[in-house]
């Protein structure tokens, strides 16, 4: 089964053309000369236009857990 569907490859192209030529901007607003970003930013519009694209993946925050011994020794 393929990853990616043929709208995301054609949404991808278009996001690098756009960055050869000069005219892909970021959120920011800045010109992208990355091609990482680029092709990042080609994925994003895909997802919006609805294009077969898996979702973003996420960095987990890390939550402080306290542990405590007393339910610890009483499960035991």
């Amino acid at each position: 089964m393929a990853k990616y569907g043929r709208g995301a490859s054609k949404t991808v192209k278009s996001a690098m053309r756009r960055r050869k030529r000069g005219t892909l901007k970021s959120g920011s607003g800045r010109k992208v000369t990355s091609r990482t970003q680029a092709i990042a930013i080609g994925l994003n519009e895909a997802r919006e236009k609805g294009a077969k694209v898996p979702s973003r993946k996420r960095s987990r925050k890390r939550t402080a857990r306290k542990r405590s011994t007393s339910r610890r020794s009483a499960s035991r």
